[in-house]
C-alpha cells in the first residue's frame, strides 16, 4: 500500500509493504518485503532496504545506506553520509552506513558516516553513533558507550550477560 499523499517514484518495492503519507522515495531506492515506513520519511536513490523493515516517522534515508531485514529505525533517526558537509560543495562519493540483520536504532539517534551496526545490536534513544558497533551489544549515550548487551530475543543484559535477574545469557 503506497498512501496518496506520498511521493514514490522508486519501483523497486517488494509486496506487502506500506508507505504512508508525506514520504519521498527516490527512483533508485529498493525497499524489500513486509516493511512499514511511516509517515514523512525521505529515502534517497542510492538505499537498499531488506525486508521486514520498520522505518518510523521522521527519517531521512541518504544515499549510502544500507538496511538488511528484521531492524527497527525509531523516529526522527539521523543518517549522516558526508564528513565534511558544505554548502553548494557536492562530494563525487557518499560515505556508506551499514544497519545489519535485527539491529534496532531508538528514537533521535545519530548515526555518523562510515558505520556498520552489527546483527542485533541495540542503540538506545538519543545516542550518538561514532564508531562500528559489535553484535549483540547494548549503546546509549552522547557519545554512544557500551552499557551491556542484548539476545537476538531482545532480552537486555549488563557487561557480564546477566538479565535483570542474574541469570547469564550466552550469546
Amino acid at each position: 500500500m503506497i498512501h496518496p499523499l506520498s511521493d514514490v517514484k522508486s519501483i523497486n518495492i517488494g509486496e506487502n509493504t506500506n508507505i504512508w503519507q508525506f514520504c519521498v522515495v527516490f527512483p533508485g531506492a529498493q525497499i524489500g518485503n513486509n516493511c512499514n515506513i511511516c509517515a514523512n520519511v525521505l529515502i534517497e536513490n542510492n538505499v537498499i532496504i531488506g525486508d521486514n523493515v520498520t522505518v518510523k516517522s521522521g527519517v531521512q534515508i541518504w544515499d549510502g545506506v544500507k538496511i538488511e531485514n528484521n531492524v527497527f529505525i525509531g523516529p526522527n533517526v539521523t543518517f549522516t553520509n558526508d564528513l565534511v558537509p558544505r554548502s553548494k560543495v557536492h562530494t563525487k562519493e557518499y560515505g556508506k552506513i551499514i544497519i545489519k540483520e535485527g539491529a534496532s536504532i531508538g528514537a533521535n539517534s545519530t548515526i555518523v558516516t562510515g558505520i556498520v551496526i552489527e546483527e542485533y545490536a541495540f542503540i538506545g534513544a538519543g545516542s550518538l553513533v561514532t564508531k562500528n558497533i559489535q553484535r549483540n551489544t547494548l549503546w546509549f549515550g552522547n557519545p554512544a558507550k557500551q552499557k551491556g548487551f542484548i539476545t537476538n530475543e531482545g532480552i537486555l543484559l549488563n557487561m557480564k550477560q546477566k538479565d535483570k535477574n542474574g541469570v547469564f545469557h550466552s550469546l
